[in-house]
């Protein structure tokens, strides 16, 4: 590799970081060690081909142009974390990738007010997620925690909306949201 090209690839994963809170390289081998993947597996579940998960990690592209593939790392990221602290089982964990990877991403309703898969009413659970997913394709964590420190003195509930939904797990997430239903 030139100059020219380890100058680019920094400048990717530069991007990356401010994007996705980290390089790529490194969030996806972590998930392919917290979920058991390997970059093949992982590249199907995400809708992506593997060349194309390959030049990711690499740093040879920076953005993933897909909405719906955003959101599905971000799904896989939750995933990771449940799996970690052990309120998802390796089993689950297998049906729950096998659903995110038939994901459309996008809203969780349609317009007719049922859910995407068809199951009725979205789950407190979903709508979190969805919540959460929104967040973190518009900014990365830390940039999440920077403006909720900003906010904190004078709209606390709103900075810990951000915190919580924004840079937090989905079980405190979940916790939050069902606190604060009239």
């Amino acid at each position: 590799m030139d100059a020219a090209q380890q100058e680019a690839t920094a400048r990717a994963r530069e991007l990356q970081r401010s994007w996705y809170g980290e390089p790529l390289g490194a969030l996806f081998r972590r998930l392919i060690e917290d979920l058991g993947l390997n970059q093949a597996r992982l590249a199907g579940v995400l809708g992506l081909s593997a060349p194309m998960l390959s030049q990711l990690m690499s740093g040879q592209r920076a953005k993933i142009g897909n909405p719906a593939v955003v959101q599905r790392v971000q799904l896989l990221q939750d995933l990771a974390g449940q799996v970690a602290d052990g309120s998802v089982s390796a089993a689950e964990a297998t049906e729950r990738m096998d659903e995110i990877r038939k994901s459309q991403g996008g809203s969780v309703l349609t317009n007719t007010g049922q859910t995407a898969s068809g199951s009725g009413a979205p789950t407190v659970k979903r709508v979190v997620r969805e919540i959460q997913s929104l967040l973190r394709s518009v900014s990365a964590a830390g940039d999440i925690i920077d403006a909720a420190d900003s906010l904190a003195s004078t709209h606390p509930e709103l900075a810990e909306f951000l915190r919580v939904y924004g840079a937090g797990r989905t079980s405190d997430a979940v916790a939050h949201y069902q606190a604060h239903q009239s």
